[in-house]
């Protein structure tokens, strides 16, 4: 079964809506978006539905689930965003927490393991997801603790993208951020 959902001020969706595929889109300030595109896999799969849903592939990138890689991902990011300069560079620091996350708490860190990443032009801006290959842990839950000495990305995504969610199924979790379009 997949499960789904955002940081603690967000609920999970209920055992029907998981099985729908109806996952919580959560907004910045906790405010959800039922217009939102759900969030799924980063696979072909994703990539041919978000051409289906209007959405255009800026660029994906799969590299080995290891810390030095870190640095790779944000590279890609900055060169993918490279003309929408006023949501780059948060962009470029929303994947790099999401891909250490991966890197530190998933199954990629593993011999073998990778993390995916799949960048689409949405009507609204941009969407930013990191796929990996799972974990045994908990779900991703959110640190409001500015005085702990870790756990403080998924806290930056959740204050600075404009929506973010993730979705853990059997084959592994994927963890999503939305940025809008530039001004101007």
């Amino acid at each position: 079964m997949m499960k789904g959902g955002a940081g603690p001020r967000h609920p999970r969706p209920g055992p029907d809506q998981a099985r729908a595929g109806a996952l919580p889109s959560c907004a910045r300030g906790g405010r959800s978006d039922p217009m939102a595109a759900p969030t799924v896999r980063a696979s072909q799969a994703a990539e041919n539905l978000a051409l289906m849903a209007g959405s255009a592939i800026i660029g994906s990138l799969t590299i080995p689930g290891r810390a030095e890689n870190v640095r790779e991902a944000r590279a890609f990011i900055a060169k993918a965003l490279s003309q929408l300069p006023s949501i780059a560079d948060e962009a470029v620091l929303l994947t790099s927490e999401l891909v250490s996350n991966a890197v530190i708490h998933s199954n990629s860190r593993r011999p073998g393991g990778t993390i995916r990443l799949l960048v689409t032009q949405t009507g609204r801006g941009i969407r930013v997801e990191v796929t990996d290959d799972g974990s045994e842990l908990s779900a991703p839950s959110v640190k409001g603790d500015v005085y702990a000495s870790d756990g403080h990305g998924l806290h930056l995504v959740q204050t600075l993208a404009d929506q973010w969610g993730y979705l853990r199924d059997e084959t592994g979790t994927t963890a999503w951020f939305s940025l809008g379009r530039e001004a101007g």
